[in-house]
């Protein structure tokens, strides 16, 4: 029975691409440039009015030709893929994809969308979900499948559904489509993935003539219209400017494609101007975005090196990417991963050792990302260690670049785009292989009310490491560096951000000896409620919470430890609370976190001072502070004296000059 059903689909399948067969005419051959090198029988053919022998021509063409480079999918590449195995992933979309179960996202499982495809169908209201559905992401699993497997059933599927989403979805079939079909960066995900698959499926029996003349006006009404509605500004015009120069040259012989290749390279040239602080960092001020957009920005000069058009990028943009690089190298711990902050995630290792290794190939003299992309085993690290990145607003405390290093990055920053966050003065330090104090990441981008609700929620000021007004969050985020100085004995940031009406908030982050920090936070301004100073701990931290002391400190097995204490003498209260973390998209989990919070009930300004104490232990150490003369918190004089397990350490600094 399986047998005589399986036979039955197959057959459909076969009647079904027999009667999507069209008879070809002139006009499809209008979008092509008939006297491109190579297309000469074409022509010859065309001008004879023997349009399906051109077709059958124009498909011998593409699957036979040498001079695109471009791309990671070869036409003739058989061999590469013949009889290995796909990831599980990969394989568990192809197949899915046969029955309609597809997975525009990967914060979700798959979803049925119907034997007669309803492709405006949205399961579940995070527009995330509709807007990746359109980018068609399982077509590529299909075409790895198709090509491992030899199975003809990935690619005549493959037909079927992408002529089936060319008929169902034609821009202007109401504003809700348009909204999410024609979003600029679903159309420059699309034009970007289906390269790739024109490659995979190009050799078979499905692939048609009549389909590729179909292909290529859809793909060049797609690009067409690119190119005319780029976003007005952020990551997507960057992805979207690089997708419209790829596809003009993977397609010279179009008519359009020199239109494309010159808009995209004209927008990349003109946007690194605009998008890229003088520091290296990507306006954005998000840690994964702000990578990607490295790779675009390289992509986009790759592509135009293999077409002959590198000459349209001036030196200054290959000068400014590897800026970018190194300003990745600045904020990043020796795991190779970088803070949470913007919606940043974490990437993994051998994610950005792949990305260190395409950046050294970019930048061959530059022994920095040589050691990062070789592990350490060639080049070498920089000759500094502590570095802010001042525009950005990125500060990184550090005391080494290996495994046994303690790192602490810092935000302060100017305002970002849709990915900021009310967050200023938030961190993460890394001891040892540990990140204490991860941010809160981001949990879900947006959608309707409920899923709004959900990021929000990770986005509250309160989420953070940093300091609060009555819980609110903190209306701008606009900080102005008051100091910033390195040195062995001390590292000194202090930032002034104007966090919410009528007070400012004031940090100042000590460097002690390259171990531990000291953290004075001053609330200026007429502004009165409560104030509260919070530390977010790592899921698993177990600590210890001692109120009388106004400490906590975390319990790891392994001695690698954090002391957090407040050393004010007027009245503090420590209060034990519940956090979340969401390291992965819609996947959150319950964290400790504390609060030293006090009252502000006038125009005085109201210090909060904090150490942050690792330590190789499981019993924290004994610490205490002495006010010595002069030491005034709010004017920025500093003057104590810390016993650290009786130890004496003196601190004397000015934090403002």
């Amino acid at each position: 029975m399986k047998n005589i059903i399986s036979f039955c689909f197959f057959l459909l399948i076969a009647v079904t691409l027999t009667a999507q067969e069209k008879p070809i005419s002139a006009a499809q051959f209008n979008i092509i440039n008939l006297d491109y090198k190579g297309l000469e029988s074409v022509k010859n053919l065309v001008n004879s009015k023997k349009y399906e022998e051109a077709g059958k021509e124009l498909l011998k063409y593409y699957r036979t030709r040498t001079n695109v480079k471009l791309g990671e999918f070869k036409m003739g590449d058989s061999e590469r893929f013949r009889g290995k195995s796909l990831s599980i992933d990969d394989q568990e979309k192809a197949d899915n994809a046969l029955l309609h179960n597809f997975k525009p996202h990967k914060g979700y499982g798959f979803f049925n969308y119907g034997e007669d495809i309803n492709w405006q169908n949205w399961p579940v209201k995070d527009n995330e979900v509709r807007w990746q559905l359109h980018r068609l992401g399982w077509f590529t699993p299909m075409g790895l499948a198709y090509r491992a497997s030899g199975d003809e059933k990935y690619a005549k599927e493959w037909v079927h559904q992408y002529r089936d989403w060319v008929k169902k979805n034609p821009k202007g079939l109401s504003a809700d489509n348009d909204k999410y079909v024609w979003r600029p960066l679903e159309v420059s995900e699309r034009i970007n993935m289906l390269r790739g698959v024109f490659n995979l499926m190009g050799t078979s029996k499905a692939f048609t003539p009549s389909f590729l003349l179909e292909f290529l006006q859809s793909y060049g009404e797609q690009t067409d219209y690119l190119i005319k509605n780029y976003a007005d500004k952020g990551n997507h015009r960057l992805f979207e400017a690089q997708r419209a120069l790829a596809a003009g040259c993977f397609f010279p012989e179009l008519k359009n494609a020199e239109s494309w290749r010159k808009s995209g390279a004209q927008v990349l040239v003109v946007e690194i101007k605009k998008q890229v602080l003088d520091d290296g960092m990507q306006f954005e001020l998000s840690p994964n975005y702000h990578n990607t957009m490295i790779n675009i920005f390289l992509e986009g000069l790759k592509s135009a090196k293999d077409a002959g058009l590198e000459s349209e990028f001036p030196t200054s943009y290959k000068e400014t990417v590897e800026k970018m690089a190194m300003a990745t190298v600045n904020f990043s711990f020796p795991d190779y991963n970088f803070p949470m902050f913007g919606d940043a995630w974490p990437v993994g290792k051998p994610t950005m050792l792949k990305q260190y290794k395409t950046w050294a190939n970019a930048f061959p003299d530059n022994s920095t990302l040589q050691y990062f992309a070789t592990d350490g085993v060639e080049g070498k690290v920089p000759g500094y260690l502590s570095k802010g990145l001042n525009s950005a607003g990125f500060y990184t405390f550090r005391n080494g670049w290996d495994m046994k290093s303690t790192v602490m990055v810092l935000k302060a920053s100017p305002p970002g785009e849709f990915h900021a966050q009310p967050d200023n003065g938030t961190f993460e330090l890394w001891v040892k292989g540990r990140d204490f104090t991860p941010d809160a990441g981001v949990f879900v981008y947006s959608g309707d009310e409920e899923v709004n609700k959900m990021r929000e929620e990770f986005r509250q000021t309160k989420f953070h490491s940093t300091l609060t007004l009555d819980d609110q969050n903190m209306v701008i985020t606009k900080a102005k560096q008051n100091k910033w100085v390195t040195d062995k004995m001390m590292d000194i940031l202090t930032y002034t951000n104007p966090s919410y009406a009528d007070l400012n908030h004031q940090r100042s982050i000590l460097f002690i000896d390259q171990k531990y920090f000291l953290i004075i936070d001053n609330a200026i301004g007429k502004a009165t409620g409560k104030l509260d100073v919070r530390f977010h701990l790592k899921e698993d931290a177990e600590p210890v919470y001692d109120v009388t002391k106004n400490l906590v400190y975390t319990t790891y097995a392994d001695g690698n430890n954090l002391l957090i204490q407040s050393l004010n003498k007027d009245k503090v209260k420590l209060i034990k609370e519940q956090s979340k973390v969401s390291y992965f998209y819609r996947k959150e989990q319950k964290r400790p976190a504390v609060a030293f919070e006090k009252q502000k009930n006038d125009g005085q300004t109201q210090s909060f001072i904090h150490i942050l104490y690792p330590f190789n232990d499981k019993k924290a150490p004994q610490i205490s502070v002495k006010e010595n003369p002069g030491n005034n918190y709010a004017s920025g004089t500093i003057n104590l004296t810390l016993t650290i397990d009786g130890k004496v350490k003196n601190v004397v600094s000015n934090l403002v000059n």
